[in-house]
């Protein structure tokens, strides 16, 4: 895996970017995030990586992270659904272009951390489900999502998108369309497992 930078150098450009309660997510995400691979048979070095930068640019101000985005030229089509779903793709492309990374499943597991997506690798299932289920979450699905996690990463993240779209249900909110396919992908994933097993 290439890097311009150091991890040392990518842990404080990290933190210098986020208040001290994000930065305390972070931590707890990067930890889950290498309990759930070494659980998973995913790669505890990329996890660790991924979940690292996931929130890179979250608490900038949204105008500063509307701007760059855009001068990333990247997809138009979340700019009409709620703001929160801009840092991810934002974050993988600042980690793609002033860090260095091309490890394109790194990448993909920062950008669709918050909005899931259909067929989604063992890595980006890994990253989100750990932002779900980090020790710090509290919320009323999260111990039924951590117990899921125990034996099934695709059952713990359905779990968790369940969590999400009955949340913007609740509050009146449009549901970004990559995270319903996300959450279809999953169910077809784990119909394919039981029929495998039959």
């Amino acid at each position: 895996m290439n890097l311009d930078l150091s991890l040392e150098e990518l842990i404080k450009r990290t933190q210098e970017q986020m208040p001290t309660r994000r930065w305390d997510h972070t931590q707890g995400v990067r930890t889950t995030a290498v309990m759930l691979a070494d659980r998973f048979g995913g790669d505890p070095k990329l996890a660790d990586l991924a979940a690292l930068l996931h929130d890179y640019c979250k608490y900038w101000p949204i105008d500063k992270q509307v701007e760059a985005y855009k001068s990333f030229s990247l997809s138009s089509d979340v700019l009409a659904y709620d703001p929160q779903l801009l840092h991810g793709p934002l974050a993988a492309a600042i980690a793609e272009a002033e860090f260095g990374i091309t490890d394109q499943d790194v990448l993909g597991a920062i950008r669709y951390h918050t909005s899931g997506r259909a067929g989604m690798t063992l890595l980006e299932k890994i990253v989100c489900l750990a932002d779900y289920m980090e020790p710090g979450r509290d919320f009323p699905e999260v111990a039924h999502i951590r117990e899921k996690a125990e034996h099934n990463l695709d059952k713990a993240l359905l779990a968790g998108f369940d969590s999400t779209i009955g949340f913007l249900l609740n509050k009146g909110k449009k549901i970004y369309p990559l995270t319903l396919s996300a959450r279809n992908g999953l169910i077809d994933e784990i119909h394919a497992q039981r029929t495998d097993r039959s």
